[in-house]
């Protein structure tokens, strides 16, 4: 009896949920065996301890469940050394990525047989052996910076005969070469030049990208002479470039209340706008707002002279924050502010700019990049722009 393909149930699967559509494609998932490249620890939120995850080994259940489903697992932690007690972590640094995500993303790139690609994070190496074998080991070139990571990837890689281009190193300055079709597995904030510059006119750039105050975004662009453009296609949460990535400290680290700098006052916008789950308005807010995060805290339920109020944070992590005290009665809203930035002013701007701009989705959101690594925000085409905020886009 002839030996299922090894990749057969995670191809069903995917087929099942129509997220495998060009048939090379789905060859390709068929003929690797995902679970060949988990490794044996992975970490999941420690529902225990919030903001940590926690390590499951292989010969847990669970393990073996979520590495046959549509999952994403994230592989390693804090750049390979757990700063919790017994294993866990506090910032996810490598993952093997969610298998639908997977295959949005390698359709995205519109690829055609001999293309050559340049992938950026090769993590476990799962999605550079679908690139092999759509491609062939020649096409393929995949950087990744962790070292570990990429000396466990190539081991995996070599034992089933997969042997593209591997380079350790940093992606945002990748090796000397033209390509035609560039595929990050990492987030950017600021899209890399060199990424576009070394991509072919003609060809394709898909990577996650946002400007850090939400998750990415997938973006699908377009490469011309010196430039591209092109807009966000779907959700793409991913991990974000090391140097681009911000600080996980919690934002009492970077509050003060007690500065004798805070200056009071008040406010017509609703602090909690800054909560506002709409993809578009959140990539509008980081553009326009950069640096910016935010706490969110309501009133005790116990007192009910203030059942609906909240507290509301904003800060950037350079030594300005604010504070809105929400009131359901409605405006004015109490603030306190320190450093040099009136973070809630440039709030408020960013929400009328989204506002003028017809309110519009992520789905009507565009970038332009060019090879010097300048960015451009745009609303359903590259002349209606998007001014960044007063310290620039993204």
């Amino acid at each position: 009896m002839t030996a299922p393909p090894p990749g057969l149930a995670l191809a069903r699967l995917l087929a099942a949920k129509g997220a495998v559509q060009d048939p090379a494609w789905h060859r390709a998932v068929l003929a690797v065996d995902r679970l060949a490249f988990i490794p044996d620890t992975v970490w999941v939120p420690d529902p225990d301890n919030p903001g940590w995850d926690v390590p499951v080994t292989s010969d847990d259940p669970d393990y073996h469940r979520w590495a046959a489903d549509d999952y994403a697992l994230v592989t390693q932690v804090d750049d390979g050394h757990p700063t919790g007690s017994e294993g866990r972590g506090r910032v996810p640094s490598s993952s093997i990525s969610q298998p639908s995500l997977v295959m949005a993303m390698l359709q995205a790139m519109d690829v055609r047989d001999g293309d050559t690609v340049l992938e950026i994070g090769t993590g476990t190496g799962y999605s550079t052996a679908l690139l092999c074998e759509r491609l062939g080991n020649e096409n393929v070139v995949s950087v990744e910076v962790d070292p570990g990571v990429a000396e466990r990837a190539r081991a995996t890689l070599h034992g089933f005969g997969y042997k593209p281009r591997l380079v350790v190193g940093d992606g945002a300055h990748p090796p000397e070469g033209v390509y035609d079709r560039v595929i990050a597995t990492v987030a950017a904030r600021r899209v890399p030049g060199a990424w576009i510059a070394q991509t072919r006119p003609g060809g394709t750039v898909v990577i996650p990208w946002g400007p850090g105050f939400t998750s990415a975004g997938l973006l699908r662009l377009a490469v011309g002479d010196g430039m591209a453009q092109g807009r966000m296609i779907a959700d793409a949460a991913f991990m974000w470039l090391r140097d681009q990535r911000r600080s996980a400290d919690p934002w009492h680290t970077f509050v003060d209340e007690h500065d004798p700098a805070t200056v009071a006052g008040h406010t017509r916008l609703n602090p909690r706008v800054v909560a506002d789950r709409d993809p578009g308005w959140g990539v509008v807010l980081g553009w326009r707002v950069p640096g910016l995060a935010y706490a969110s805290f309501e009133a005790d339920p116990d007192n009910h002279a203030a059942a609906g109020e909240a507290t509301v944070y904003v800060y950037d992590r350079d030594g300005s924050w604010a504070l809105g005290e929400y009131v359901p009665a409605g405006e004015p809203y109490e603030t306190l502010r320190a450093g040099p930035r009136d973070l809630w002013a440039e709030i408020a701007a960013a929400r009328e700019v989204w506002r003028a701009a017809g309110a519009p989705g992520r789905d009507r959101l565009g970038l332009t990049v060019t090879a010097e690594g300048e960015h451009t925000l745009w609303v359903d085409t590259p002349g209606h722009v998007i001014e960044p905020g007063p310290l620039g886009g993204g």
